[in-house]
């Protein structure tokens, strides 16, 4: 049985992407599941893949469900459509969008074909993560979690704690007292 490996690229930056593989009698619904499990998106909103070539025009639809809108051509449903039934070209392209409102767009790329299936991998499966993925409601900063941790350690919002200001009165040095204690090479007595 044929194993197909996917690159999803996150259009925005293609130094984002993830591969995933999957079976060619596997169907779309569980390519679009394998891509939001991979991207670390919830399954809330709508979502369609469009038949591509080599300059990422769109072509046929392969849609989640039949939504309220124009089609020139009746979309395929995912749950119906079989991945190797729609694999047209050795290097085959799609563009995935999810979530209409927000538009998020993933170009997806045939990278590899294997006649055999590792019995250690439950198709479809996640096999490559690169880069940060975009967070989908805007929550997660660059670091993750980590970003969060830094602020709270060294508390970054709480402000100038332990720094004075120019014509303090406190023993520590004001700015203008430091740059010139730099500039000279010499500290003033206080």
């Amino acid at each position: 049985m044929a194993v197909l490996k996917f690159r999803i690229y996150f259009e925005e930056d293609d130094s984002i992407y993830r591969d995933v593989a999957i079976k060619h009698t596997q169907t779309f619904l569980q390519l679009h599941q394998v891509i939001l499990k991979a991207y670390e998106f919830d399954s809330k909103h709508q979502a369609t893949f469009y038949r591509s070539n080599d300059n990422w025009q769109r072509g046929r639809e392969i849609s989640l469900a039949q939504y309220d809108k124009q089609y020139k051509v009746a979309p395929l449903l995912m749950e119906n459509t079989v991945i190797g039934s729609e694999i047209k070209d050795p290097n085959q392209k799609f563009i995935y969008v999810y979530d209409f409102v927000k538009n998020w767009s993933f170009l997806v790329e045939l990278i590899s074909v294997s006649k055999e299936e590792s019995s250690k991998i439950d198709y479809p499966a996640l096999i490559k993560s690169e880069g940060i993925a975009p967070s989908q409601y805007g929550t997660k900063g660059i670091a993750g979690d980590k970003l969060t941790e830094m602020e709270e350690k060294y508390d970054l919002k709480a402000g100038t704690e332990g720094f004075g200001t120019e014509g303090d009165d406190d023993d520590d040095l004001g700015e203008g007292e430091g740059e010139e204690a730099e500039e000279g090479g010499q500290d003033d007595e206080v």
